[in-house]
């Protein structure tokens, strides 16, 4: 992802790239001819500033929305009232997750993806990480109400790389770090949540599997492993990126900080979790490092990446970012947002078009200090709380969200779910399942992973209520909170 021996071969690889029908049928002016030529239209842009990208995003949007009318019989119904050419983005309805899945086989542009074929692929775990149909395939978490299968075609994930390496790694590397980072031999470690079809994990094995020298380079470490054996894992390793989820590399901080943990990273990066500033500079202290942000989702992937000042710099040009009240009416630059619209203007197969991410956004009111053209933001994402859980010798131990989490999503026949701290040693776990399951085998089966996940951390005491309440959405958040550390009382 990072190394300058990947980026010197791209720049000199131009050869066309095959594609399925649905990537191939672009619209003219939109330019995916392959990666390199979308490296080379990311350079135009930033030497052209802020009206070559609100020209970009225009012709992309313009093209995206014939491609969607013509190929998705979903977004054919849902613009069969509006103009075929003139459609202003404010005009068009805004989709739900909910809606979208329930309608998925007719919302794909590819009329041989469908929702059965990709759920038969992402139930084989041998599967994780690979293509299907040169597509790749991720699943999300249900924080909005309802889980989410994502299908990304070829097109798309050529954008998603060469904005990683033409934007945003510029921006988090010096002259400096490229050579300290060729020095440990491009080392990245990754700590996110496995055993499934999950964005991030997913996204790093699809790029070891591009060649021997990323297959060495670059490792997964699970979320759900047990803290000692995480962080020894990681000082074999020594990274010199380290990347995950905040929640995870706070508690790794504090780990470093206490000399369990020595790593020398030379750049953290965040994502998947809101980053809390206290928390950064914790971070940062302890690794003695800058520490970076990235927005991305299951939905689309690079959405924005932090600068210098704090900042998310949205990749306007590829990707539409609408704040909105709850009203879904545009909010005002300055003031967070209810929740935010995305357009996805990269990925054909399955188009993402105002849909509705759940996620309060602040867009800046004046340009950045960095000096970038791009939009700046901030963003409240996903809200899960860290569990302290007493173990049976009084000592007290930390369990990430996205952890526990992930062990959760990971039972068939359960759409959602939710964990509720109501004791030191006591969870309340809600289940919301899909129609047609076995509650009875389904709670065992959720239970019986919890167990055993909380065994292996030493945490066999936990006692798991089952409630008779479904998952509760958050007043305070909008989304629905996965893991919730505080009994309900107190507030969701």
């Amino acid at each position: 992802m990072f190394d300058r021996a990947a980026r010197a071969a791209l720049i000199q690889r131009k050869a066309h790239v095959a594609r399925p029908a649905e990537s191939r049928d672009r619209a003219a002016g939109d330019d995916l001819a392959d990666e390199w030529t979308v490296v080379q239209d990311l350079w135009r842009a930033g030497f052209e500033g802020a009206p070559g990208l609100a020209r970009r995003q225009e012709t992309r949007l313009a093209a995206l929305l014939a491609h969607a009318r013509g190929a998705s019989p979903f977004y054919r119904r849902r613009y069969a009232h509006l103009p075929t050419g003139g459609a202003a983005l404010g005009d068009l309805p805004v989709v739900t997750k909910r809606e979208l899945m329930a309608a998925f086989d007719d919302w794909v542009t590819d009329p041989a993806v469908t929702r059965a074929g990709l759920e038969a692929f992402i139930a084989d775990p041998s599967l994780i990480a690979t293509a299907f149909r040169e597509s790749f395939v991720c699943t999300s978490a249900g924080t909005t109400g309802h889980p989410g299968l994502f299908v990304h075609d070829r097109g798309a994930i050529d954008v998603y790389r060469a904005i990683t390496f033409t934007r945003i790694a510029p921006a988090w590397f010096g002259a400096a770090d490229w050579w300290r980072l060729a020095l440990r031999g491009f080392r990245w470690a990754a700590v996110f949540g496995t055993g499934g079809h999950y964005v991030g994990a997913g996204w790093v094995e699809l790029e070891r599997r591009r060649g021997a020298f990323r297959a060495r380079a670059f490792r997964v470490f699970p979320v759900q492993l047990p803290l000692a054996e995480l962080v020894a894992g990681l000082n074999a390793f020594d990274p010199a990126v380290l990347t995950g989820y905040p929640s995870a590399l706070a508690l790794l901080a504090a780990e470093q900080a206490a000399g369990r943990l020595s790593l020398r990273p030379v750049v953290l990066a965040c994502g998947g979790e809101s980053l809390p500033a206290d928390a950064g500079a914790r971070m940062a202290a302890a690794f003695d490092c800058p520490v970076h942000n990235m927005y991305a989702a299951s939905e689309c992937l690079p959405m924005a990446f932090s600068c210098a000042q704090g900042w998310l710099h949205v990749n306007s040009d590829w990707v539409i970012l609408e704040p909105v009240d709850a009203q879904l009416r545009p909010m005002p630059a300055g003031e967070p947002s209810h929740t935010v619209l995305l357009t996805n203007l990269a990925n054909r197969i399955q188009p993402i078009i105002r849909y509705d991410l759940g996620d309060s956004v602040l867009a800046r009111p004046s340009p950045c200090p960095c000096g970038s053209p791009l939009p700046a933001i901030r963003v409240a994402g996903r809200q899960d709380d860290v569990l302290h859980l007493a173990a049976a010798d009084g000592r007290s131990v930390t369990i990430l969200p996205m952890a526990i989490g992930t062990v959760v999503e990971e039972t068939p026949g359960v759409q959602r779910s939710q964990l509720i701290q109501t004791g030191p040693a006591t969870i309340r776990l809600r289940l919301d399942l899909e129609a047609g399951i076995d509650g009875e085998q389904a709670w065992r089966d959720a239970t019986g992973r919890i167990t055993a996940y909380l065994a292996a951390q030493q945490l066999g005491n936990v006692v798991l209520v089952r409630a008779s309440e479904p998952p509760e959405q958050s007043a305070r958040f909008g989304k629905f909170r996965q893991v919730i550390a505080r009994p309900p009382a107190t507030g969701k």
